[in-house]
């Protein structure tokens, strides 16, 4: 059968479909992650103007040409749902216009391989900002199996994909089922400050006996920080039980997360609290009340500052929740846990799925090479 190669850009086409009529708001605005996902927009649209945003179509793919400062990746992502988006006039939108040669969900496992970043990120020019412009993503020279074969490979990838995604449907169910709890206990249940039941912790890593660095997300997860540092020595201290939030805001919410693996350190721009009265109060169900909503519009309002806001120590202490007898946290804590784990396993999953793409690349390639 054999293989053809082809300029990339024979094979594509620029999307400048606008909102101009403003058939599309605020709800349709997308961002596009480092993991190459649409997600919801982390962007202030106070007064922003949406006629300007470019539509991305079922079948389109919209990316980010910055890569400086980006993880080493690029943001690309490929719109496979029926729902029709808008990003910024910042982003690239383009489709495939020979499906005939290509396939749209062929080309996303492409642009899903280390490979493709390192490509993206060596051929990103500037000074300031490096950008991988639409002229670079339309030089790529692309060998590609006959379009049988395309689709054999592309059969074996949505075929996890959708084994994932039926997975991550009952992880949002059992989020749901938590939040519907704790929101019948908060219209039901006196409430107190949860400054009564913890108290702040500073421990310093003055031996660097504790190696491991972390991070924590606005996912509210502990995760290992893209630039690390090899000096560790007097970094603040998460012991497992433990909480630790970002002082700064990011986003208008608080990145705070409950440690439950082993101890680690963490950047001096953190604050770490332990609970001091756990015959009141557990932490998993602490935890739940964290990662609501209504917390992170709590935490605008809290914090403090000018061209940087803060949450300090006394103002998250003055945050109320219910505090049920014990029993009934069990039983919340022991849902949240469940949805942990299991939010471990389908995150997992995702990985093992994108680490597959350069393996089902390469074995199309293999066969039509043969």
């Amino acid at each position: 059968m054999g293989l053809t190669k082809y300029k990339l850009g024979d094979l594509l086409e620029l999307s400048d479909k606008r909102n101009e009529t403003l058939e599309y708001g605020i709800n349709d605005v997308k961002g596009i992650s480092i993991q190459k996902i649409f997600i919801e927009t982390k962007a202030d649209m106070t007064n922003v103007s949406l006629r300007p945003y470019y539509l991305v179509s079922p079948d389109d793919f919209a990316y980010v040409t910055v890569t400086s400062r980006n993880g080493e990746k690029i943001t690309i992502a490929h719109n496979n749902t029926q729902n029709t988006y808008i990003v910024s006039s910042s982003y690239v939108v383009f489709r495939v216009n020979r499906q005939d040669i290509l396939l749209s969900d062929f080309l996303f496992m492409y642009f899903n391989r280390p490979e493709f970043d390192r490509y993206a990120r060596f051929n990103s020019w500037g000074s300031a900002r490096e950008t991988f412009s639409w002229d670079e993503m339309c030089d790529i020279d692309i060998d590609l199996p006959p379009i049988e074969i395309q689709q054999k490979y592309v059969d074996v990838y949505n075929a996890m994909l959708a084994n994932q995604q039926s997975y991550e449907r009952g992880l949002e169910d059992l989020k749901i089922a938590c939040t519907g709890y704790i929101e019948r206990l908060r219209r039901s249940s006196e409430t107190f400050p949860i400054g009564d039941f913890i108290e702040p912790y500073i421990e310093k890593n003055v031996d660097g006996a504790i190696t491991l660095e972390q991070g924590i997300n606005i996912d509210k997860q502990f995760i290992t920080p893209q630039r690390s540092n090899s000096n560790l020595t007097g970094r603040r201290i998460v012991r497992h039980g433990m909480f630790a939030y970002c002082t700064q805001l990011n986003n208008e919410n608080v990145a705070i997360a409950y440690r439950t693996g082993e101890d680690c350190v963490v950047s001096s721009v953190y604050d770490i609290f332990q609970i001091t009265r756990k015959d009141r109060l557990l932490p998993e169900y602490l935890m739940l009340w964290l990662i609501r909503p209504e917390f992170g519009r709590f935490v605008y309002w809290a914090s403090e500052g000018s061209a940087y806001e803060f949450l300090n120590y006394n103002n998250l202490a003055n945050y109320k929740i219910p505090v049920p007898d014990l029993k009934i946290q069990h039983a919340v804590g022991d849902i949240y846990l469940s949805y942990v784990d299991r939010k471990y396993i389908n995150d997992r999953l995702k990985e093992r799925i994108k680490n597959m793409c350069p393996i089902l690349i390469k074995g199309s390639l293999e066969e039509a090479g043969v």
